[in-house]
């Protein structure tokens, strides 16, 4: 098989009480290996696809052919916006960035209070399902996009450093339809130390 399903970082119920663990569970086991197993199928038949990561799939969707590339779209996507998901989380983190990426953050939002407010904001915005991004735009400069069901901003030439999940699925059984309870409670597992990784990547 091509893709794989990656191993939490860490327990299904470490990030409690903002994550609970049936959700952890569900959304890991369940939701992304379905992402993974669905990915593999729609490229079994193509040892072209096959040899390329789900990343150079989504950002080069032209040369997919066209009978099955909302497929690779959408669970490629699913595959690459999960396995970052997982990393950007971890259990009693900091609370904030720090070094170049927070100079950034208040350089750009004003504070980072407002970036979480925008950030928040974009994600109660985005209807029905989808991600809300903290991305470096083709100018290299930081802004906030959404993107709907499993799309990627890579997809559009940009660089994701920092996404949250805003498909219910994510979000449900302990938030039921209050989205904005669970993009807030969000900040607390927040790995700034993986997304100031990221964003320092070239």
């Amino acid at each position: 098989m091509a893709h794989t399903l990656p191993e939490l970082p860490y327990a299904y119920n470490s990030l409690e009480p903002y994550i609970d663990e049936e959700t952890m569970k569900l959304h890991h086991d369940k939701h992304h290996l379905a992402y993974v197993n669905n990915l593999n199928l729609a490229i079994e038949k193509y040892a072209n696809l096959s040899s390329k990561s789900a990343e150079e799939l989504i950002m080069d969707l032209s040369s997919v052919p066209e009978d099955m590339r909302s497929a690779v779209r959408n669970n490629a996507g699913g595959h690459v916006n999960h396995a970052m998901f997982w990393q950007i989380m971890t259990p009693g983190g900091p609370r904030e960035p720090s070094g170049k990426l927070a100079e950034e953050i208040v350089n750009t939002f004003g504070s980072f209070a407002d970036f979480q407010s925008k950030f928040n904001d974009a994600g109660i915005k985005r209807f029905g399902s989808g991600w809300v991004w903290l991305v470096q735009n083709n100018e290299g400069k930081l802004e906030i996009v959404s993107t709907p069901n499993q799309d990627n901003p890579m997809t559009d030439g940009q660089k994701p450093i920092l996404g949250n999940d805003v498909w219910e699925h994510a979000y449900y059984l302990k938030y039921k339809n209050v989205r904005v309870d669970y993009l807030k409670a969000w900040w607390n597992v927040v790995n700034w130390q993986e997304v100031e990784k990221r964003y320092n990547e070239n």
